[in-house]
């Protein structure tokens, strides 16, 4: 079983965080981030370190322990370094596009999708000759920014003959054979 729940987050410089009733507050230099927390749970802040404490043993109590951890460490570490995600389209006459917020997206449909992407999560998109274009989103809101990128993803997903569709870079694609002839 994992003891996640049990590790130290370290606070570091320029971020504050700030418990009140059932709210973790975390602000740093680019935003403000909240999480509620279920009533039992106790986030602790002492030299720099936060701590968080189930209220008993039960297995959905020992659940959210883990989960409220890791939510806090990454409202932090957001605000701290920020996140990155990388989507590759790959097929032939598939295309990305931006201006601003506004990403313009050909994938083989009879038109053309585009999304208004939160001004929280930044676009930018490459396109290099010979190469499949890229699509980069950062933010420091992780569960933004992974609802975003599966939300593109989602338009045109990997198929598994060809490979064609939106995949994350690196990620890699469950192939099938085709036909036998």
């Amino acid at each position: 079983m994992s003891r996640i729940g049990f590790a130290s987050i370290t606070i570091p410089d320029g971020i504050s965080v700030n418990v009140t009733n059932n709210l973790v507050t975390v602000k740093g230099k680019k935003a403000q981030l909240e999480q509620e927390i279920k009533e039992g749970f106790k986030v602790n802040i002492e030299d720099g370190e936060i701590t968080v404490e189930r209220p008993s043993e039960s297995k959905g109590d020992k659940a959210l322990h883990g989960l409220y951890r890791s939510l806090i460490n990454n409202m932090i570490e957001g605000l701290d370094k920020g996140f990155t995600k990388e989507l590759e389209l790959v097929g032939v006459g598939y295309r990305a596009s931006n201006q601003g917020q506004r990403l313009d997206l050909s994938l083989g449909y009879s038109h053309n999708i585009i999304l208004e992407v939160p001004e929280e999560v930044t676009v930018e998109t490459v396109t290099e000759k010979g190469k499949n274009p890229i699509i980069k989103l950062s933010s420091y809101d992780k569960q933004l920014l992974g609802m975003i990128a599966a939300k593109i993803r989602g338009f045109r997903k990997p198929e598994p003959y060809k490979g064609k569709g939106v995949k994350f870079v690196g990620e890699q694609i469950r192939r099938k054979a085709g036909k036998s002839a």
